[in-house]
């Protein structure tokens, strides 16, 4: 299975909006045949497995990362496909959170006579894919917020320069979480200061090819200028505003930018109710770059799953921005509870990731 979970790894940027999953058939300990879903409308997991282990298939053991799909959707039911093959047992990690499937899957394996377990590895299987995990059982995406920040920590300076903070390294490895999510927010306060372009952009891989999170730009007022960098690139924005305005509308209006208006919430589009709309879009995973105001108010919220964060070996002083406007925050009972999931060196910097506690779980 740990075998499978590493394969599964290798869609890690491309199969948005399914689910990265993989599978390892073994026939008398020997491994026959192996797969991993590799993009959105392609064969399953299990159908690469199956095709490389052909006959050897009869009466062996499949290891698979999430339950077979057991209706038609882009592709056939793999749960067919497994029966088809001959084999006589499964191995499942996590059974599939999707209404669609949840548990029937297995049940059309276990009704034709394979012998089934499932529960191996499960947390390691939820964690590979928390963004359509919590998109199946709770109605919106995982949200993962990025922030860089100084030893002191502090995000910017007073007059609102802050690049950079952190080194090539870790900037780089920023644009490998941006690869792995299904969208990119920011607001537009963000946009207005720094021109961000919002795409993935990763050695070996073209931009242009990459497969692009969508671009969401929280814009109350439509403030955004139709000269904005993010608009000029590859893939696709959308502008999430309060406002109707068909004249700012039609100066942003190009292939590729769409315009959708919210409720309000506090002056800026309500967070819930844009995570709840990305879901309906089929967004997994969030990938939050945004200033302290929008950070501070997904947090609150209780909206925000993980922090990922990198620390800079400098200081910027007591002037500087700080990583979050949390103005609600004035006792300790009042803190919000972090547990930390990992700290490692990326390049001259450290990244630490944090769950916020209580406010999503991915298994």
């Amino acid at each position: 299975m740990a075998r499978a979970l590493r394969l599964a790894e290798r869609g890690l940027y491309t199969t948005d909006p399914n689910p990265r999953v993989g599978c390892v058939v073994v026939r008398d300990g020997t491994v026959v045949g192996e797969g991993w879903h590799e993009r959105a409308g392609s064969p399953h997991a299990e159908v690469h497995a199956l095709q490389q282990a052909g006959n050897a298939a009869a009466g062996a053991t499949a290891y698979v990362t999430l339950e077979p799909c057991s209706h038609h959707g882009r592709t056939p039911p793999c749960a067919d496909a497994l029966i088809a093959s001959g084999v006589s047992r499964a191995v499942v990690a996590m059974q599939d959170p999707n209404p669609l499937v949840a548990g029937q899957g297995l049940q059309a394996l276990r009704d034709a006579g394979i012998e089934v377990a499932d529960g191996l590895l499960e947390q390691d299987a939820g964690m590979l894919n928390p963004g359509f995990v919590m998109r199946m059982r709770r109605g919106r995406p995982w949200v993962r917020c990025k922030l860089a920040m100084s030893l002191d920590g502090r995000t910017a300076m007073a007059s609102g320069e802050s690049q950079w903070i952190t080194g090539p390294a870790a900037r780089e490895d920023v644009h490998r979480l941006r690869a792995r999510s299904s969208a990119v927010m920011t607001g537009i306060g963000t946009v207005l200061a720094d021109d961000p372009s919002l795409t993935a952009r990763l050695a070996g891989h073209d931009a242009g090819t990459l497969l692009q999170p969508l671009r969401v730009v929280l814009d109350s007022d439509l403030r955004l200028p139709p000269a904005a960098r993010l608009l000029q690139q590859p893939g696709e924005t959308l502008v999430v505003t309060g406002l109707e305005d068909a004249t700012r509308e039609a100066a942003l209006a190009r292939p590729g930018v769409s315009v959708v208006t919210l409720p309000m919430q506090d002056g800026r589009p309500d967070p819930a109710g844009v995570l709840q709309y990305l879901a309906r879009l089929e967004v997994n995973e969030v990938h939050l770059e945004a200033g302290a105001t929008l950070s501070g108010a997904m947090l609150d919220a209780g909206l925000v799953d993980e922090l990922v964060i990198y620390m800079a070996p400098h200081l910027m002083g007591d002037a500087a921005r700080g990583l979050f406007r949390l103005p609600g925050l004035e006792r300790m009972a009042q803190r919000i509870q972090l547990q930390v999931r990992d700290i490692r060196a990326v390049g001259d910097d450290w990244r630490i990731t944090a769950g916020v506690v209580n406010q999503g779980e991915a298994g």
